[in-house]
């Protein structure tokens, strides 16, 4: 494929909510000394992807997001949803052939996933591509441009998985690990975590 044919290729790192089963903002949480945003920002392969918008509330990740070199969108408002954060991510990203989306609460994914993700989805640019484990989705999810408009249309706390579960032949799953899809929604999942680290 030619540069010029190449598909373009953007992400979105989801790292705006207000995580209230968490009981705090948890991007700012610690595993093995390094909080869950900063393992986030360094698990997105920025060489596979020719635009990164980090999507957040907090002014703390709009700074760490700038040290990465990548986009920092602000989301004025958490509240209306992780729908929210998806339109305004893929607003600034609306040139795009494909655009990925990035959880912030997986701290064991792995760069190379995510790499392997991106070139997967290259060789079926019209599919949806997703990491998976045994047949089951995980996350992130890489949706070409077909898809924008039904994703730009969701509201509320309406995620990519609506969409997802309207065209179920056209998703593609990367087998990857279990743990590089678990997330840490609560305290107590992320200290289960912790405690099987140091078995």
């Amino acid at each position: 494929m030619d540069v010029e044919n190449k598909p373009k290729i953007g992400c979105v790192v989801m790292a705006a909510g207000n995580a209230r089963r968490f009981g705090e903002n948890k991007l700012a949480a610690q595993l093995r000394g390094r909080s869950l945003i900063l393992r986030a920002l360094e698990a997105v392969p920025a060489e596979k992807f020719d635009k990164v918008v980090v999507v957040t509330q907090y002014p703390e990740v709009m700074r760490l997001a700038g040290e990465f070199h990548f986009a920092a969108i602000h989301n004025p408002h958490p509240d209306y949803g992780i729908s929210h954060t998806i339109e305004l991510g893929l607003t600034a990203l609306r040139d795009c052939d494909g655009v990925l989306f990035q959880v912030s609460d997986q701290p064991l994914l792995r760069r190379e996933s995510v790499a392997e993700l991106v070139d997967r989805w290259r060789t079926r640019p019209e599919k949806i591509v997703a990491l998976g484990h045994g047949g089951v989705r995980g996350n992130p999810c890489l949706f070409p441009a077909r898809f924008f408009p039904e994703l730009l249309e969701l509201r509320e706390d309406h995620g990519g998985n609506t969409v997802i579960r309207r065209h179920e032949a056209d998703l593609l799953l990367l087998d990857v690990p279990a743990e590089e899809l678990r997330d840490v929604d609560t305290a107590q999942a992320l200290e289960e975590l912790k405690a099987e680290e140091q078995v």
